[in-house]
């Protein structure tokens, strides 16, 4: 058995970002021209009357500030209401891979590593640009890397699931290192048309490089213990698949996107989440105080604190749990490694942290690292 080490990360963020305010004022203007297209029925008592959304609503229900996209003009667009994404031809890069790759690229150039050395890649992400061929296959060409790709989804989990994934094989001895890649263009799956939802996601790209824990020499983690957990539910669920050409009525497409029953996923995915990294820890003699810091799931201030409160037995501090969700909105499976990756280097050998990511399925993986 291998040992297995996180020796790089990387983050690609898009160019473009939507405020809170920039939102709403679409939202709103949207609400208005449907409210106004529909008045004869919100008079008649057959519809309600969509109501405006708030920058002060927003921070209130998740702690976001603004968000990054790949393309806010169309989201903006209160007669559109969802971003413009050319279709490439069959020879270019896909979306997906070309936001994957950059960050890839960054997370190798970290860790001195060449791309022809990695073993593997894997592309876990919450939704796939496409079926087949696999994303992880058209990132392992583009970078010129080994081996052999796959992708997985485990949606908001994905990342956690693919460094087990990846550790496991190393652990024992079927590769000598890794890419797990979590490219999320979460604008093209999100209704930025429902009031309840239009807030919560942005676009990212994040990587990381795992390899056996041999001979390292420059900074790194020691992964010293992964584990996942899933639980049957769709309350979190987005419906779009290929099997909706095999319906005749297809004239309701709202759970084409991202959907959400928010007070059951609160209700029940908090203590699913707190039991999980509590049994993790107890089954790794690990105490409460000997953690220096969680990089939790990005999806909602108050769920984090609430994990955070319960993993610590006090509420943590924001050196203890650092949050990027303000500045990048929920990024799906992405989230903790942002946090990971922008809030790590300061660690002193011998700290211990917890990357831990959570979402639809119901799904939950932990990562506990050492800082060596």
């Amino acid at each position: 058995m291998h040992n297995v080490a996180i020796t790089g990360t990387g983050v690609f963020t898009p160019s473009q970002i939507i405020t809170n305010d920039e939102l709403v004022a679409a939202f709103n203007d949207y609400a208005d021209l449907w409210n106004a297209e529909h008045a004869d029925a919100i008079a008649a008592g057959e519809v309600e009357a969509k109501p405006h959304s708030s920058s002060d609503f927003i921070v209130a229900a998740s702690g976001i500030e603004r968000r990054y996209v790949l393309d806010k003009s169309g989201v903006l667009d209160p007669t559109r209401m969802f971003p413009k994404l050319e279709k490439r031809p069959d020879d270019a890069p896909g979306y997906m891979a070309e936001i994957g790759v950059d960050a890839a690229q960054k997370a190798l150039s970290a860790a001195g590593i060449d791309a022809a050395d990695v073993d593997l890649v894997i592309c876990a992400a919450s939704n796939m640009e496409r079926a087949y061929p696999a994303i992880a296959v058209e990132i392992q060409q583009l970078l010129g890397a080994g081996g052999f790709a796959f992708d997985m989804n485990v949606a908001c989990s994905s990342a956690t699931f693919g460094i087990q994934t990846a550790a496991d094989m190393i652990r024992a001895g079927s590769i000598r290192r890794a890419l797990v890649i979590n490219p999320e263009i979460c604008s093209a799956h999100l209704e930025w048309r429902d009031r309840d939802c239009h807030f919560i996601f942005g676009d990212v790209a994040t990587a990381t490089l795992l390899e056996r824990d041999e001979d390292l020499k420059g900074p790194h983690f020691k992964v010293l213990s992964t584990r996942c957990a899933t639980q049957f539910s769709n309350n979190i669920r987005n419906n779009n698949g290929y099997l909706r050409r095999t319906q005749d009525a297809m004239e309701d497409s709202r759970d084409m996107q991202f959907m959400q029953n928010g007070r059951k996923v609160f209700k029940e995915v908090l203590p699913l989440v707190s039991a999980h990294i509590a049994d993790h820890m107890a089954e790794e003699n690990i105490a409460p105080e000997d953690l220096r810091r969680l990089w939790l799931h990005q999806a909602n201030k108050t769920m984090n604190d609430y994990i955070g409160k319960k993993v610590l037995g006090r509420a943590p501090t924001p050196d203890e749990q650092p949050n990027i969700l303000q500045d990048y909105a929920n990024t799906s499976s992405a989230g903790s490694i942002i946090a990971f990756s922008k809030h790590s280097s300061d660690l002193a050998a011998g700290d211990k942290g917890l990357i831990c990511s959570f979402g639809a399925g119901y799904s939950v993986g932990s990562v506990i690292v050492e800082r060596a």
